[in-house]
């Protein structure tokens, strides 16, 4: 799944220099997961980690509408150039109806470029 970080206006430099060439801005993303089946939209909240160096990035996550999803604030490592998000979503994947049916525990693998902000989506899930 090709996902889409769109910045939205506002978005803080966090440095008064010139960022590294995989360097991400600290602000406010509007996320966009197309051809996934499910309603929402999110916003991530990107800002520094005060334990984890350059490589490392706190993510907070809140959908829109914030129905039956989870809200995460996790860290995102820098992997081979990729910024890297590992999530456990409870409320994962969508199964029949999309707003009001039950919903099966994914673990999720946000991959994305820095320069583009465009990526990838992998979620898995136990077998049933």
């Amino acid at each position: 799944m090709l996902v889409s970080l769109v910045a939205t206006v506002g978005a803080v430099l966090a440095m008064v220099s010139s960022p590294a060439a995989n360097a991400m801005v600290f602000g406010n993303y509007n996320l966009y997961i197309p051809d996934r089946y499910d309603f929402h939209t999110w916003i991530w909240a990107v800002y520094q980690c005060l334990d984890g160096g350059e490589d490392c990035l706190n993510i907070s996550a809140r959908s829109q509408p914030i129905a039956k999803t989870y809200p995460f604030t996790e860290k995102a490592h820098l992997v081979d150039g990729r910024w890297v998000l590992t999530v456990d979503d409870p409320f994962g994947l969508r199964c029949g109806n999309v707003y009001y049916g039950p919903t099966v525990l994914t673990h999720d693998v946000y991959s994305w470029d820095p320069n583009t902000l465009s990526g990838t989506l992998t979620s898995t899930f136990g077998a049933g």
